[in-house]
């Protein structure tokens, strides 16, 4: 099974037809969101082509595709009108006898992190900013982040990763172009 992971799309219905285009380029199985579907929020700029209306309406036809944690701009409200669920803090996955701890960001992160064992990995969004690294103690962990979909921060690229198997792959909204390659 091939997923697609992106986060932070903050309503951005132009980044939602680029992303979706990504989705078909990759022929991904599943679209795993981290949250920050909608909304832009008060620390951001509003993105290109902000419209969640039409964000919503070229979702919902993919529902039954969509796995999604909440973002710190997710409200009930959201659920209201998304026909998936939108409102976990996290969610669970394994990848290769690895726990995959699925979650935005504003909660658990790198500084908060859950209760993880080594070798699990925390991948969030929410920083906008793509990473792969160890942390904890011993270094026993890995964090990932896809990057933003709609706002990319730090001079990132809008991006959103790829899951393979157990390869992990960076790519560049735009053209697939792959950024960065990590194997678990």
């Amino acid at each position: 099974m091939k997923y697609l992971i992106a986060s932070d799309l903050h309503g951005s219905e132009f980044y939602t037809g680029q992303l979706l285009k990504a989705f078909t380029r990759e022929q991904a199985d599943r679209l795993i969101f981290l949250g920050d579907i909608l909304y832009h929020g008060p620390r951001n700029d509003l993105p290109q082509g902000y419209n969640p209306k039409a964000v919503i309406a070229m979702l919902n036809p993919m529902a039954d595709r969509i796995l999604c944690v909440r973002g710190n701009c997710e409200a009930e409200v959201d659920q209201m009108v998304l026909d998936f669920p939108v409102l976990a803090d996290y969610a669970l996955m394994e990848v290769n006898s690895h726990l995959l701890f699925l979650t935005h960001g504003h909660i658990f992160n790198e500084e908060h992190p859950p209760k993880l064992m080594p070798g699990d990995i925390l991948l969030h969004g929410h920083t906008h900013i793509p990473v792969c690294h160890t942390f904890g103690a011993e270094n026993q962990f890995l964090l990932m982040n896809p990057g933003s979909v709609s706002i990319p921060k730090a001079g990132s690229d809008h991006s959103y990763m790829t899951l393979e198997g157990t390869t992990f792959t960076w790519k560049r909204l735009e053209d697939g172009h792959e950024l960065q390659v990590h194997t678990v």
